[in-house]
C-alpha cells in the first residue's frame, strides 16, 4: 500500500511538472507564430508595440526607405488590428485578429494561404483560420468553395471565401486574413500610411545582420529593426518576462517539484524508521554509511522511476485533451520527457539525502 501511495505521489508530481511545463511551452510557441511563418528576412515594428497582438502603428514612409539599400530585394506593409467577428450561426459577436497585406505578396508561409490569397483581390472577402477556436461557428465544416459563407466583421457584411491555418494563442483567439483594401474597408477611420508590420525581403546572400545595422542608421528611431531571431526573441522575452503568465507556469513546475519531494521523504522517512533494527544491524556488522546510504538512494530511485512512467503516460492522454480544447500546440517531446525524468530523479535523491539524516546518526547500541 506504502509503495502504492509513494508511485501515485510521485506520478501526480510528474504530471504537475509536465502540464506547467507544456503549457509553458504552448505559450511561446504559439506567440510567435506568424514571427516564424511571415516570409521575411528583416522585420520593421513600432518602437511603441508591445507584442504583435496590439501592434501600434508606424509610417510606411519607413519601410520604402529601406528600399535605399541594394541588398533590399522587397517590401511588404502589413496591417494588423483587432476586429469584432459576427458568428453566423449564434449572432454572437467575438474579438478576431485581421491581417491586410497586398494579394500580389506571398508573405506567409501557411497551409492554404498561398491558393486563396489570390481570391482576396475581390471586394469584401476574407481568409479564415480554420484553427481558430471554436467560439466563431463552424467555419471550417460548413466552408464550401461554390457557396462562400457570409458573416459580418466590424458591422461590414463580408464573405469567406478561403481557409487558411494558423491556430490561436494566449494573445489571440482567431484570424483572418484579406487583401489592404479590404482590410481598410473593415477600419475606415485608419489610414493607408500606418502599418503595423514592415517585412523586408532581401537578395540572396545578403546578410540579415549586416542590413539590420545599416538600416537602423539609416532609419529614424521610432521603430525597430529586427531580424526573424530578433523578433522571435522580443515576442518570447515579453511573455516571459514582461507578463505573468511566464511566471506563474514555471512557479507551477517548482510547486510539483517541491510536493513530490515532500511525498517521497515522508515515504521513505517512514521506511527508514521502521527499519531501523535492519540498519543498526548493517552498521554492527562494518557496514559504512556509504553503503547504508545507498540502499535508501537506491530505493528513492525505483520510486522516482516506476512512479515517472504512469506520470507520463496520464501526461501524453491530458496533453491531446488539452489541445483539442484549446487549439494551442501541446505534445510531449523527447527533450521535455528528458528533463522532467531527471527533475525527478533529483527530486527524489533530495528526498532519500534528507530521510538519511536519521540512519546517518544511527548508533547500534541505541536500536538493540
Amino acid at each position: 500500500m506504502r509503495l502504492l501511495v509513494a508511485l501515485a505521489g510521485i506520478g501526480f508530481a510528474v504530471l504537475l511538472i509536465m502540464m506547467q511545463l507544456g503549457f509553458r511551452s504552448a505559450l511561446f510557441e504559439s506567440a510567435v507564430r506568424y514571427h516564424e511563418r511571415f516570409d521575411y528576412d528583416v522585420a520593421l515594428f513600432s518602437r511603441d508595440s508591445v507584442f504583435i497582438v496590439r501592434p501600434q502603428p508606424f509610417s510606411i514612409r519607413r519601410l520604402y526607405q529601406a528600399l535605399a539599400l541594394e541588398q533590399v530585394a522587397h517590401v511588404s506593409p502589413v496591417y494588423i488590428a483587432p476586429a469584432v467577428w459576427k458568428n453566423p450561426w449564434t449572432n454572437d459577436r467575438h474579438s478576431i485578429t485581421a491581417i491586410g497585406f497586398h494579394p500580389e505578396d506571398n508573405v506567409l508561409l501557411t497551409k492554404g494561404f498561398d491558393d486563396g490569397r489570390t481570391l482576396l483581390r475581390r471586394q469584401d472577402v476574407l481568409l479564415f483560420d480554420a484553427a481558430s477556436r471554436p467560439e466563431f461557428g463552424p467555419v471550417k465544416e460548413a466552408f464550401d468553395p461554390q457557396h462562400p459563407l457570409v458573416t459580418e466583421v466590424n458591422d461590414r457584411q463580408i464573405e469567406v471565401v478561403g481557409l487558411f491555418e494558423m491556430g490561436p494563442s494566449f494573445g489571440i483567439d482567431g484570424n483572418i486574413i484579406t487583401s489592404e483594401d479590404n482590410w481598410l474597408r473593415l477600419f475606415p477611420e485608419r489610414s493607408r500610411n500606418d502599418i503595423q508590420l514592415g517585412l523586408i525581403k532581401l537578395k540572396p546572400g545578403a546578410d540579415a545582420q549586416a542590413t539590420r545595422e545599416q538600416l537602423k542608421a539609416l532609419l529614424p528611431g521610432d521603430v525597430l529593426v529586427l531580424t526573424r531571431q530578433d523578433f522571435i526573441q522580443r515576442e518570447v522575452d515579453y511573455w516571459n518576462a514582461a507578463t505573468p503568465i511566464g511566471y506563474i507556469f514555471t512557479f507551477g513546475a517548482i510547486m510539483g517539484f517541491v510536493v513530490g519531494a515532500i511525498i517521497v521523504y515522508q515515504i521513505l522517512f517512514a521506511d527508514v524508521s521502521e527499519h531501523l533494527k535492519e540498519y543498526g544491524t548493517l552498521r554492527a556488522m562494518g557496514y559504512p554509511n556509504r553503503f547504508v546510504s545507498g540502499i535508501v538512494v537506491q530505493q528513492a530511485a525505483i520510486l522516482g522511476l516506476l512512479g515517472y512512467i504512469p506520470g507520463l503516460l496520464i501526461v501524453h492522454f491530458l496533453y491531446g485533451a488539452a489541445a483539442k480544447a484549446t487549439r494551442l500546440p501541446m505534445y510531449v517531446t523527447s527533450s521535455r520527457a528528458i528533463v522532467v525524468l531527471i527533475m525527478t530523479l533529483v527530486m527524489c535523491a533530495i528526498s532519500a539525502l534528507l530521510a538519511l539524516r536519521k540512519v546517518r546518526r544511527l548508533d547500534p547500541a541505541d536500536v538493540f
